[in-house]
């Protein structure tokens, strides 16, 4: 059985073939999930002990209706929010396919974020259902969540008490009693059925809502990855992301198998390729960072063979050169590297069909009107760097809006054009190359990091005046944030100072967004009306490494 529309070939021929076809009633759940036979297999999932599952869709689909039932008999309405803070589990697939059925919207988090991130989501969402673990209940403030549901990952079977508020749920209480029949909503195709949250150069994240049709668009499982029916899939993103929860969903509609790594901690390269080596993996999706650190193996292709590796797509920053031969050179497999934002992906690809230049994050994708334009929206000559702007409205990913920000979406969403606010220039032939970002954005490890945020959580600390955050090259995340710091009266600097300054930051703002490095300074560059003048911080940080790199 196939899924898929097209056949790949050359560029000018997927162009030529491709045709937006949107239905006036579309449920995510229903195309990812409910389609599928009974007896197929959808995941197979491991943690970090060796603990195994195998998933079959039947399972998932009783699961799935369970909790839209557990919802429904908790006063769930159509368009309430249904946030998640969960490790990467079977039962989270099922909580995420269940709030698609009933007509819920899902926002999902991730365990990274410190809880001032987690307490800002649930406010700014007004979250009515809550689905988290027993590991993670604690981080919770009271009356952020009208129905709590913790799931117990603390011990290998469900408890008759869960730890945490008197009036929590227990999640595997409530699917067991729950029925496993249930009529997945009738959604409209722009109806809306997920929330992300994601970070600008002002204020806190803001919340992009996008409708059931948002997952038609995703069709770099046809494109780039060339996903097929039954094979094994792997997606290194965390379920709280697109770049997660899109490789999650998206290979499902294609018929995949999902491969599914809980890890323990942070990234692991041996671990991680140990996991994929020993399951025979076949489609991959992964990130620069992930691949960046991969190539300190040096011996990695004999020690942790991928013999049925088809496909390896990157995406989430720019993929360097140097990384692509590196894998070339062990596995045989040329990474696809794509493009896009949270508000709208992928715009540009690279495809096996089609010659990859490394560096380039390809052409744009088949459907999508992609253009390199000026301030006046003016197109570009070929070579001149502009701005990545996506004609708006054109295909089925584009937003509903910001979460209760009318006047954003509009400035946003409202126009000809969508402005990514990335830089880059195309070649001869089309084929764009980043060039940088046009804000103040910082791109790190593919987190998207607004320095307002970290700023803002620097000088909540006793100690700090006075802050500005940019981003510092690194030779393995791309960048970091490296944050200047004006001390208070009283408090002098010292590598003591710096590392609370970062504690306190990863415990109130995330483990992913925090100062990797602090430098102490006198006062802040400004402009005249007292805006900090991160660029030229920016500049001053890259001439000094140069400088620091030309004299080693």
């Amino acid at each position: 059985m196939t899924h898929r529309r097209y056949a790949l070939g050359t560029y000018e021929e997927m162009r030529a073939a491709h045709r937006w076809e949107v239905p006036e009633r579309y449920n995510i759940a229903r195309d990812v999930c409910d389609k599928h036979p009974r007896d197929k297999l959808a995941m197979i999932w491991e943690d970090w002990r060796g603990k195994e599952r195998r998933v079959e869709w039947g399972e998932l689909q009783d699961l799935s209706s369970r909790f839209a039932n557990a919802l429904e008999a908790h006063g769930a309405e159509r368009g309430d929010r249904v946030a998640t803070l969960l490790p990467s589990l079977p039962e989270t697939a099922a909580v995420f396919l269940g709030t698609f059925k009933s007509g819920c919207i899902l926002l999902s988090m991730s365990v990274l974020y410190g809880d001032d991130g987690i307490e800002h989501r649930l406010r700014d969402s007004g979250a009515k259902f809550l689905v988290t673990d027993s590991a993670n209940r604690h981080r919770i403030p009271g009356g952020l969540a009208e129905v709590i549901f913790v799931l117990d990952t603390v011990s290998d079977s469900a408890s008759d008490t869960v730890s945490g508020d008197p009036g929590d749920l227990d999640l595997a209480q409530e699917l067991e009693r729950a029925s496993d029949r249930y009529e997945t909503v009738d959604t409209a195709a722009d109806d809306p059925a997920q929330l992300y949250y994601s970070s600008g150069t002002t204020g806190l994240a803001k919340g992009i809502l996008h409708a059931h049709r948002y997952l038609l668009g995703h069709e770099e499982f046809e494109y780039c990855h060339d996903v097929r029916d039954g094979e094994l899939f792997h997606g290194m993103g965390e379920w709280a992301w697109a770049a997660g929860i899109c490789p999650l969903l998206g290979p499902w509609r294609y018929g995949a198998t999902q491969l599914v790594f809980a890890r323990k901690g942070g990234f692991d390269p041996e671990e991680q390729l140990a996991f994929l080596s020993k399951h025979g993996v076949e489609n991959v999706f992964t990130t620069p960072t992930a691949l960046r650190s991969m190539t300190a193996i040096a011996d990695a292709g004999e020690r942790f063979p991928l013999s049925r590796l088809r496909i390896a797509c990157s995406a989430g920053e720019p993929l360097n050169p140097e990384v692509i031969r590196w894998f070339r050179d062990q596995y045989g497999i040329t990474v696809l590297d794509y493009y896009g934002l949270t508000e709208s992906y992928p715009l540009c690809g690279n495809f096996s069909t089609v010659e990859v230049r490394e560096g380039s994050m390809g052409l744009p994708m088949p459907g999508w009107d992609v253009a390199i334009l000026d301030e006046d929206e003016k197109p570009v000559a070929v070579g001149e760097r502009g701005e990545i702007c996506l004609r708006a409205r054109s295909n089925p990913h584009y937003p509903i809006g910001y979460w209760n920000r009318p006047e954003d979406s509009q400035a946003e969403f409202g126009g000809e054009w969508f402005h990514t606010k990335d830089a880059a220039q195309s070649d001869e032939d089309g084929y764009v190359w980043y060039a940088g970002r046009a804000d103040d954005v910082i791109i790190s490890a593919g987190y998207r990091i607004g320095p307002f945020e970290v700023e803002s959580a620097c000088v909540e600390h006793p100690a700090v005046l006075e802050a500005a955050a940019i981003a510092a090259p690194d030779e393995r995340r791309g960048s970091i944030v490296k944050a200047f710091v004006v001390l208070t009266e009283g408090h002098e600097p010292s590598d003591e100072t710096a590392e609370e300054i970062k504690r306190f930051v990863r415990e109130h703002l995330s483990a992913y967004a925090y100062p990797r490095e602090i430098e102490f300074a006198d006062d802040l560059p400004k402009t005249l009306t007292g805006k900090i003048r991160r660029v030229e911080l920016r500049e001053a940080e890259r001439e000094k490494r140069e400088a620091g790199a030309g004299a080693g």
